[in-house]
């Protein structure tokens, strides 16, 4: 079928038809937020096999997600209808596990090689520490698998990481493992998800015939979120573009957030250098947003110093000013978001799923679900799950459960072996089958155990030390409050301990998970009108089993920012604008991580079409039980004040009161909005300070006020401490 080549262009503005119809040599297309880079991407597959530019087997096109590939074929049949689609269009994973598949035999791999997702690794990992006898018991198998993910993407290899190893973890626990894993892996015939990128490197430096035979089929190679590639990835396209360099690539250096999982933000970067003869085609046409919140969000970013200078513009019209909230409290952030949503309900005719409010971490997420639900407004959290069904979470309730109830089995086999007590499977089915036999409770009969035959004496010990815990602190209901029973079993199973020593964003994210529910624990002990532990946990039950909403689809949007990418909506809420918070704490020590956090406020921004409020509290209880004084975020100060205004009391709409004041002597100070400098506390989450005996550390918490005030620091030198705040001396560095 022929296709009009004139009416399939007429769709493009002129940069994205420049860009679309440049097919020979290299093309950096920088798409600013909401200006049309998929589009660019389907429109060039399609003018490519249109014009007969290429076949389709020649294109090869790769992108990020399963969901966006599909999307992109979808795009490209209806462009070009009756015509032969171009079958490599996938991520990158998918189309180089693909090529393995072919070629996996020059490299010793049978073409059926397993993948092992993050569990089998795990395992692999503990059966080398147990096969190589390493001290297992301080051994933390996810911080091992991380350090060998991270090598991997950085292309070094075993022999390369044990030259290298500095600190006794790399040189004594890492290096050795990272041989037998490698060595097992190949054994199994089998690959790890870092593999599929790794081994296409390895495949195409060894075997020269096999690149020369892909490069001569790709000519045309195209690649969507560009500023999200790692370094292997970068690799794998010099490689394949090295013969014809047809490589398009299509991206925005502002909205790179993933340099925590390895994207490098310079490969968008120094594309040119790497092309010296690229055409550069910079789409900055917005059609998304305001004005006023695209030279919102411009104003922050701009601040950067790696990046494209790029300013997006829209016909769309100056739009309302960016909100700017300052509360007392996060209870009293989440308040104002639920007032805010109900005010533009009623005034301007809104939907409920026209609203999604974006935070920096998980844990955010609580405070703010519980105010949706006093409101009576029905809610859904993309990319996560709800605060209360969260595992960590719903662990430590387990926990709980069973103190109250010893009888709830379900709750008890959850974590009878977690953390690991080697009381596995195969022990739990001997208890439950004496427990049939003997017609009494799981747990009665993991009091007898020394009755239950066939399981080895360190086993029964195991079971013997688990009933003590559990049988301690169903003693301990009387004597302690909800929260202080609660606080005090996570710190003697071992939840804290193992989540520190896992190390990662990911274990940090679910240490503040935890934290938040002994929180909620404490709040409803002093608000419910049963505030006991088992009246905590059917308020939970009822809270997770009841939606009051028919209409599933119409409700408020809660995500992390990270997970907002791509995404837009009418009205977003950037809550806990905080410093240490957003940005993160560890952002002040480093000024990429800076610059990647002031990026992922500006993707946070350009998700809103209409209008975009921004939120902080002068207090947030985080790290514990303790408030903590905040500071307003520095993305706040670097928002031009012609596209703001501050959302006082007067703003706030009249509605059912239902949070108590809290007492004025307990109020935190509200640092002044003008003064950038007020600090009410130097000594912060992520500050940089001295010791006079330690040296130079890096705060990592600050718990409590006044005299009871404790910092903990990771000292250069001497690790982790815990001091008395009042006491320690403690400078800013």
């Amino acid at each position: 079928m022929r296709i009009d080549i004139q009416r399939l262009l007429a769709d493009l503005n002129e940069p994205q038809r420049q860009a679309v119809t440049h097919t020979e040599g290299p093309v950096l297309v920088l798409a600013g937020a909401g200006s049309g880079k998929t589009r660019v991407l389907t429109y060039r597959i399609a003018y490519l096999i249109a014009t007969g530019t290429a076949l389709p087997w020649q294109i090869l096109a790769m992108t990020f997600t399963n969901k966006a590939a599909q999307e992109m074929r979808q795009r490209v049949a209806t462009l070009v209808p009756g015509a032969e689609l171009p079958q490599w269009v996938g991520t990158f994973h998918s189309v180089f596990a693909r090529i393995l598949r072919r070629e996996g035999d020059r490299l010793g791999y049978d073409r059926n090689f397993a993948i092992y997702d993050e569990q089998d690794q795990l395992t692999l990992i503990k059966n080398g520490i147990r096969e190589l006898r390493l001290q297992g018991d301080e051994i933390n198998p996810r911080a091992v698998r991380g350090a060998i993910s991270k090598a991997k993407n950085q292309l070094i290899f075993p022999e390369e990481y044990e030259r290298k190893a500095e600190t006794f973890f790399e040189r004594e626990i890492v290096s050795p493992l990272y041989h037998y894993y490698q060595r097992m892996l190949k054994t199994n015939n089998a690959m790890d998800f870092d593999d599929l990128l790794v081994q296409p490197i390895v495949l195409f430096d060894r075997f020269p015939d096999v690149l020369t035979r892909y490069q001569e089929q790709f000519r045309y190679i195209l690649v969507d979120e560009y500023q999200d590639t790692n370094r292997a990835q970068y690799t794998l396209l010099k490689q394949l573009a090295q013969r014809y360099r047809n490589l398009c690539v299509v991206g925005d250096d502002d909205q790179s957030i993933y340099r925590w999982r390895g994207a490098d933000v310079g490969n968008i970067l120094n594309f040119q250098q790497d092309f010296k003869d690229c055409a550069i085609y910079r789409l900055e046409q917005n059609y998304r947003s305001t004005k006023t919140i695209l030279g919102a969000a411009h104003s922050v970013v701009r601040n950067n110093v790696n990046r494209w200078e790029k300013r997006l513009w829209t016909d769309r019209g100056e739009g309302e000013k960016v909100g700017v909230v300052a509360t007392d409290s996060d209870r009293e952030e989440a308040f104002r978001v639920v007032s805010l949503i109900e005010r533009e309900v009623y005034q301007n005719k809104r939907s409920f799923k026209d609203f999604a409010v974006l935070y920096r971490t998980n844990a955010q997420s609580r405070i703010l679900e519980q105010a949706l639900r006093d409101a009576g407004i029905a809610y859904e959290i993309v990319g996560g799950v709800r605060f209360f069904e969260r595992k960590e979470v719903k662990d430590v309730l387990a926990y709980l459960r069973v103190v109250c109830n010893p009888a709830e089995s379900f709750s008890l086999k959850r974590i009878i072996n977690f953390p690991l007590r080697g009381i596995g499977a195969t022990t739990v089915s001997k208890v439950e089958e004496f427990a049939r036999a003997k017609q009494i409770p799981l747990f009665s009969a993991l009091e007898r155990v020394d009755e239950v035959p066939a399981i080895a004496a360190r086993t029964k010990e195991s079971i013997k030390h688990f009933v003590k815990l559990i049988n301690k602190y169903r003693s301990l209901r009387s004597e302690l409050s909800p929260a202080e029973l609660a606080t005090a079993l996570v710190e003697e199973v071992g939840f804290r301990r193992m989540l520190k020593e896992e190390g990662t964003d990911e274990a940090r994210d679910r240490l503040n998970n935890i934290d938040e529910l002994l929180y909620a624990i404490a709040s409803h002990s002093s608000n419910a009108e049963d505030p006991s532990l088992e009246g905590f946990l059917q308020h939970v039950s009822l809270l997770t089993d009841v939606d009051s909403w028919d209409d599933r689809a119409n409700v408020v949007t809660l995500m992390t920012l990270h997970s907002a990418k791509g995404l837009e909506f009418p009205v977003v809420f950037i809550t806990g604008l905080e410093e240490g918070l957003f940005p993160l704490a560890n952002s002040a020590m480093d000024q990429r991580d800076l610059e990647e956090e002031r990026r992922l406020f500006y993707v946070g921004a350009t998700r809103a079409k209409e209008k975009l409020y921004l939120t902080w509290a002068a207090s947030r209880r985080r790290w514990g039980m303790e408030e903590r004084v905040s500071r307003p975020s520095r993305f706040l100060m670097e928002i031009d004040s012609e596209y703001i205004e501050l959302l006082g009391e007067r703003d706030r709409p009249p509605r059912r009161a239902r949070r108590p004041e809290r007492p004025a002597e307990r109020r935190s100070p509200m640092p002044a909005w003008e003064d950038e400098s007020q600090e009410p506390n130097p000594i912060y989450a992520g500050r940089r300070v001295h010791h006079p005996k330690f040296g130079h550390g890096t705060v990592i918490a600050v718990d409590g006020a006044d005299e009871r005030a404790r910092v903990v620091v990771l000292f250069d030198a001497v690790g982790e401490k815990t001091l008395v705040l009042k006491y320690a001396n403690l400078r800013p560095a």
